[in-house]
């Protein structure tokens, strides 16, 4: 009887089940999978905003179309952050990120811009809308070219989320009847603005990043106090705030730039490169 319980035993599959490191290596290399989804969930919400923006536009919805354009440019900025914070950066999420942004802030300003007064300009009116999505393109595809190769705490040109910003701010603005022109200067105006936020996408004039801001670092307990009181600032009359507040940006990187020549110093987004944009 014992010989048999022996030889039961020599013959039991312990090995079969698994060690509970294996289970805890199984159950890591899961989250870790799952961890990856998280950016390009939101990289996803992005790039649905910026459809919606789009599908608005066509249904001559331009107050929604404007307001989406402003969640997606939310949302593409969490999405780097999380990336970063759970350090999931991947080569997929860049170029998925860049498909995106042409979409919410390439397409999709130009479209809401045009249908809303630039098709009254004729030609004029499809070429700044072009001009627009040529530009963005451009400043998308030289910054994926110059990553890791320019001054991280600037960027080439005006980003497009931020020429996003100025082309649905305005929209958002005069839509809600809080813009101090007659409306027969609308199409020229807003044609004048998309042609600029165009052209400064594909400059080399510095705008500043804020990649050097660290949501896990330890910050003073005035900077919570400014940012509560500009969360309020903003929440008071958010058609003239955004847009005063991106004017302000969309024109800084000249300024910082002039600062520069005067001084003779040189400019940081092209002092650091050397490899040529293909």
């Amino acid at each position: 009887m014992t010989g048999r319980l022996r030889h039961r035993k020599r013959h039991l599959p312990s090995s079969s089940s698994g060690s509970p490191e294996d289970f805890g290596g199984a159950r890591a290399a899961q989250r870790r999978r799952g961890i990856y989804l998280l950016p390009n969930l939101f990289t996803t919400a992005a790039l649905f905003a910026g459809f919606f923006a789009i599908v608005q536009a066509m249904d001559q919805n331009f107050e929604r179309a404007a307001i989406a354009i402003f969640f997606a440019m939310v949302l593409d900025g969490m999405d780097g952050r999380v990336a970063r914070l759970t350090n999931t950066q991947s080569t997929f999420g860049e170029q998925y990120d860049s498909l995106s942004d042409m979409t919410s802030f390439g397409v999709a300003p130009a479209l809401i811009a045009y249908e809303w007064v630039l098709h009254d300009l004729g030609r004029w009116g499809w070429a700044g809308a072009f001009v627009y999505c040529a530009g963005a393109a451009l400043r998308l595809a030289r910054f994926n070219a110059n990553i890791g190769v320019v001054d991280k705490r600037f960027f080439q040109g005006l980003p497009s989320p931020a020429a996003a910003a100025l082309v649905a701010g305005f929209v958002w603005l005069a839509v809600d009847n809080r813009f101090p022109i007659r409306e027969t200067w609308f199409p020229w105006t807003l044609f004048l603005v998309t042609v600029y936020a165009g052209l400064t996408m594909v400059s080399s004039v510095p705008f500043y990043s804020g990649k050097s801001f660290h949501l896990a670092r330890s910050v003073p307990f005035w900077v919570m106090i400014v940012i509560v009181l500009a969360i309020f600032f903003v929440s008071s009359n958010p058609p003239i705030v955004l847009f005063a507040l991106f004017c302000c940006y969309a024109i800084s990187g000249y300024l910082y730039w002039t600062w520069l020549w005067w001084r003779g110093q040189p400019n940081p987004v092209r002092s650091t490169s050397s490899r040529p944009e293909g």
